[in-house]
């Protein structure tokens, strides 16, 4: 039962998500609407579902939910949970394969745990169940970003290191394929809120990989400004290389 008390974050934020994840894929089964219509209501409807499911098992925890009006409170709290219900909604009314849930804990303003479920493909990554890193693949860094709006940086950053640009959807799966071996760096920068990285910088870190600003700062979570508006996830081995090109850009 997810109200069990002896159930661990991570594992909370795992069965969250992929419950999450299977409504809306119902939604997009039964064809009741489409577009923006589908849209909001996969976004109203999974919104509704994470936040009964984290004030049931964790009445406690405050949540900072893209979805939901924002409690100013939490700013003082040791631990918040931070999720997008429905990351890459434009995805999902499309029925594109690039769509997320992210269900993220913050525990003193760290990406602690984290959950991130792809719901066309069925899999699941979390915190406490991280994959092992793919060997690295020997030829040119593949660079995910935004194929709505891919940052002015990411040329001058793939030239400086010899790689390609490879256009996605949702920040949870652009940063998921670095884990998976699709992908080996994800650079964004030009805007995104607290909600669109934390469970995926919590899994990525889990997992080995590198997660912070483009600058190298750490990521922070639960600021009373919820903006975070550029975010590098990559391999280990990229770090340095990439962070240099970014400084050099």
């Amino acid at each position: 039962m997810l109200s069990d008390p002896a159930l661990s974050d991570a594992a909370l934020a795992r069965a969250i998500a992929i419950e999450a994840g299977d409504l809306l894929r119902a939604l997009l089964g039964d064809g009741d609407c489409c577009g923006d219509q589908l849209g909001n209501r996969g976004d109203f409807e999974a919104n509704r579902l994470i936040l009964d499911r984290l004030h049931a098992a964790r009445p406690d925890d405050f949540i900072l939910s893209e979805e939901s009006q924002d409690d100013g409170a939490r700013c003082g709290a040791h631990r918040v949970w931070i999720v997008d219900p429905l990351d890459g909604t434009r995805g999902f009314c499309c029925r594109s394969p690039d769509w997320a849930v992210h269900v993220g804990l913050a525990i003193d303003g760290v990406p602690r745990v984290g959950a991130v479920t792809l719901p066309a493909s069925g899999r699941t990554f979390s915190s406490d169940q991280p994959p092992a890193l793919p060997a690295p693949h020997g030829g040119r860094p593949r660079i995910a970003i935004s194929d709505s709006r891919p940052p002015a940086i990411a040329g001058p950053v793939a030239d400086a290191l010899g790689g390609d640009l490879v256009p996605m959807g949702s920040a949870g799966f652009k940063a998921m394929a670095v884990l998976t071996g699709a992908a080996d760096i994800y650079l964004h920068a030009g805007g995104q809120y607290e909600w669109d990285n934390c469970a995926p910088a919590a899994v990525a870190l889990a997992a080995g990989c590198h997660a912070s600003r483009i600058d190298g700062s750490r990521l922070v979570y639960n600021c009373a400004d919820p903006r975070l508006p550029d975010l590098l996830i990559c391999r280990p081995e990229w770090a340095a290389p990439v962070l240099a090109a970014i400084a050099a850009a």
